[in-house]
């Protein structure tokens, strides 16, 4: 069972990403628009809203097999999975796995371990603490077992 990020997942990462409709370099130098998208942006560039949600969309889509491949491990929920993949697509695939221990840590040593992922450049950073801190509220949010399934798993009416 694979899941896709929820609209609550979206806004989570949008909260924290910002959306700049004109192509922009961030502190590297990496041409970057949207939500944070940087393939095949150029300078001058410009995007509608829709187009910077259609790039968010398909930039989840790694962070959202990163975690789904520890699905059958913890059978995350919802509110679990959307977290991790916020996490995922700020930290990467490499952090998710360390984060995880490799699937050996348990659903509460991976909410205790997430607060710490809040430096860049090796120091902390205010919005790290702030993105980290709502990732762990949400990861700790139990689902109600009608708010359980993605989009995905839902049946045709």
């Amino acid at each position: 069972m694979n899941r896709i990020i929820s609209k609550n997942g979206l806004a989570l990462i949008k909260r924290f990403e910002g959306c700049r409709l004109t192509a922009y370099q961030d502190s590297v130098g990496v041409w970057t628009i949207g939500y944070g998208h940087t393939l095949h942006v150029s300078k001058g560039q410009t995007i509608t809203h829709e187009q910077a949600d259609a790039f968010l969309r398909d930039d989840c889509a790694g962070a959202e097999k990163a975690v789904n491949r520890y699905m059958d491990i913890y059978r995350w929920n919802q509110n679990q999975f959307d977290a991790l993949v916020s996490f995922t697509f700020n930290c990467g695939a490499g952090n998710l796995r360390t984060l995880l221990g490799g699937g050996v840590r348990s659903i509460a040593q991976i909410s205790e371990k997430i607060p710490a992922y809040r430096k860049a450049g090796g120091k902390v950073l205010r919005g790290l603490v702030n993105r980290r801190a709502a990732e762990k509220a949400l990861f700790d949010t139990p689902v109600s077992p009608a708010g359980n399934s993605s989009c995905q798993e839902r049946k045709p009416m």
